[in-house]
């Protein structure tokens, strides 16, 4: 019986992906070699660099102003890494402030320098996104998180400033299309909908680097790893790997396009059924719901949470428990997520509606 996975990260990743990737873990392009045991400077796995970067320029369009990088230590290492190279010591960087991971991307530069949360929706816990705030033109630059995956809000149109835009995609990066042209910096953890936990992806302007005026550790200085192809260290060889082949496999698939118009399938599915069903309400602002991750509560939790539960249980749907300072239900339906998985969460909901 299929399991119908909506953890919200690690995540669901398509079959084809992982069947080739357990294959590649004893014998990788035929050398009798684990993909995880060869030389990341061998021509096999320069090649896998090479076709990983190529495939999200081509995929994200990423223009020739842009560098491509795949980096080690989380989307979390790049609150200070951004801060590093784009943070002047006379200058401030402005944030907006939407949720747990904007929040820990302004502490880390507020510890560097001068920052300034310019919005914030922690006042309703962050269940909406602000709207008409001031961008400063002259800060460093303006950092926003795309999407925010314990409170099932999106960004749907990104603000226009003549500061550096930089923007964390962690959780809906190749989602849908995204102007790359108009970002300074956009960084996005690998466990979302590219790849397992271990690589995270950098797309950077070049000529906004060497402007901070800091010393910056050798290992946080994008030119380095700029230098170096993505390799000034041993890289995260098997988390590039797969995150290749889910490109492939996007690509394959039609692309960011036609996973967009899958994704908002899957959430139209999904969140008209909390509209409908009256043992249900969504905790995101209508507006601001996110396709990605879809946070929805009972109405009365005392008398149907157990019932739910044990739908959810039969039907072999995992991971989706909200996030504590939430609570209710998350359903994150990224990328390889089958419309049949959306389906069979909605079954339980009416389900649910039909026994009370």
């Amino acid at each position: 019986m299929k399991t119908h996975n909506f953890s919200a990260g690690p995540c669901i990743l398509p079959q084809e992906v992982f069947k080739e990737a357990s294959e590649s873990l004893i014998n990788f392009d035929n050398l009798g070699l684990s993909v995880i045991e060869i030389s990341h400077r061998s021509k096999s796995f320069v090649a896998v660099m090479d076709e990983a970067v190529a495939l999200v320029k081509d995929q994200l369009q990423v223009p020739d102003t842009h560098e491509v990088l795949f980096l080690q230590g989380g989307a979390s290492m790049q609150f200070a890494m951004l801060a590093f190279n784009f943070l002047s010591e006379n200058g401030k960087g402005q944030y907006l402030d939407t949720g747990a991971w904007s929040a820990k991307a302004y502490k880390e530069a507020a510890g560097l320098g001068s920052a300034e949360v310019v919005a914030s929706s922690k006042d309703a816990n962050y269940n909406y996104i602000p709207k008409g705030y001031a961008i400063d033109d002259n800060a460093d630059y303006f950092h926003c998180t795309s999407n925010n995956t314990i409170y099932g809000t999106q960004i749907k149109e990104f603000p226009q400033t003549e500061a550096p835009l930089i923007c964390d995609m962690s959780s809906d990066i190749f989602s849908r299309p995204v102007d790359v042209s108009k970002f300074d910096l956009i960084y996005a953890g690998a466990q979302k909908n590219l790849g397992p936990a271990g690589a995270t992806l950098v797309i950077v302007k070049k000529d906004a680097l060497g402007k901070s005026g800091r010393y910056i550790p050798t290992m946080l200085d994008y030119n380095t790893h700029i230098s170096k192809g993505s390799m000034f260290n041993t890289p995260p060889v098997f988390s590039v790997y797969v995150s290749m082949l889910t490109l492939r496999w996007l690509k394959a698939n039609g692309g960011v396009e036609a996973a967009q118009q899958r994704n908002e399938e899957k959430a139209a599915l999904l969140y008209n059924e909390i509209d409908r069903n009256p043992l249900f309400v969504g905790t995101a602002a209508v507006e601001d719901r996110s396709t990605m991750n879809a946070c929805f509560l009972l109405n009365d939790e005392a008398a149907h949470k157990e019932a739910f539960d044990a739908m959810i249980a039969e039907k072999n749907i995992s991971g989706v428990n909200g996030h504590r300072s939430v609570g209710g239900y998350r359903a994150s339906m990224y990328n390889a997520m089958d419309l049949d998985s959306v389906a069979a969460l909605v079954d339980c909901m009416k389900e649910l509606e039909n026994k009370f």
